[in-house]
């Protein structure tokens, strides 16, 4: 038996058209007919019912070939295995992400500088758990980072880090000079934030709610940039992440830690279950994890 018949015997198969096979194939029908009767043969049954010129699988044929596609796609994995040794610094990540992307350009910059051939494929999806669910599906992201870390079958999510939310204040406003405050003594403040939709924005909202107020917006962007921007032009009051905000303020703008209620989220890196990734996406997303650890430590 060798590994032609099988590839031949896969082409019947899935036409179940012994001519049509053949001109995929790129033969002879009768070479083809030969091979497949001398597999046949071999086997001691009939892979196929023959009425005329009509050929359709009988039982034996839908048992055989369900092992000799688990060979081909062995056959496959192993020479993926083997680019993935012979090139562990090459490839492609697809990495789509919905929280901390402030984080990214040195994340990747950090990573990059040991890995030079491995490319990026980037997406965010700010209205994002179906969208994120749905991009890792489709292949065309291997990994997402978001908050809150996704929560689905066949999905494998693991913590990166949570973090309080603390409120940002224009440097000048009076409660910036608090050591803490609770949320209800912000509730008659302006409020700059994401656009509805976005996760942040609805948790953000939820801490509001908690809190027994519905915050009064007075701006809505897309930009974390735009929103830090615009306190500190004095424009009004918002949410920060303490950690992954680190290092992205100046001294116009100040946080206030949140006695009450409890503010944090947390950021997670999710990944298909049953999906191989490749070495590259491997090593990046030990590198992920890595930084994350080393983030919320400093």
């Amino acid at each position: 038996m060798e590994l032609l018949q099988l590839k031949y015997f896969l082409a019947v198969a899935r036409l179940e058209h012994m001519t049509r096979a053949a001109e995929e194939l790129g033969i002879a029908q009768p070479p083809l007919s030969q091979t497949i009767a001398r597999l046949e043969e071999e086997l001691g049954v009939p892979l196929f019912d023959r009425l005329g010129r009509n050929i359709h699988l009988n039982h034996f044929g839908r048992a055989y070939v369900q092992r000799v596609e688990r060979i081909f796609e062995e056959l496959e994995q192993g020479r993926c295995d083997l680019s993935d040794l012979a090139n562990g610094r090459q490839g492609q990540v697809g990495l789509a992400m919905d929280a901390a992307t402030h984080l990214l350009p040195d994340l990747l910059s950090a990573f990059r500088k040991d890995h030079p051939g491995v490319h990026f494929l980037l997406s965010g999806h700010h209205n994002a758990v179906t969208s994120l669910v749905q991009q890792l599906a489709r292949g065309t992201c291997d990994l997402c980072i978001s908050s809150p870390p996704l929560q689905q079958p066949g999905i494998t999510s693991i913590s990166l880090l949570t973090e309080d939310i603390w409120l940002a204040f224009p440097s000048i406003h009076l409660l910036a000079r608090r050591s803490q405050i609770r949320l209800q003594e912000a509730a008659q403040e302006a409020f700059i934030s994401m656009k509805p939709g976005h996760s942040w924005r609805e948790l953000t909202d939820s801490f509001c709610q908690q809190a027994g107020f519905r915050p009064r917006i007075v701006f809505e962007s897309d930009d974390p940039s735009t929103i830090r921007g615009l306190i500190r032009a004095e424009q009004g009051i918002a949410f920060g992440a303490a950690i992954s905000w680190r290092g992205t303020v100046d001294p116009a703008v100040i946080q206030i830690p949140i006695s009450e209620p409890k503010c944090q989220r947390t950021i997670g890196l999710s990944w298909l279950t049953d999906r191989r990734l490749s070495m590259a996406a491997q090593q990046f997303r030990q590198f992920v994890i890595d930084y994350f650890a080393r983030l919320s430590l400093t």
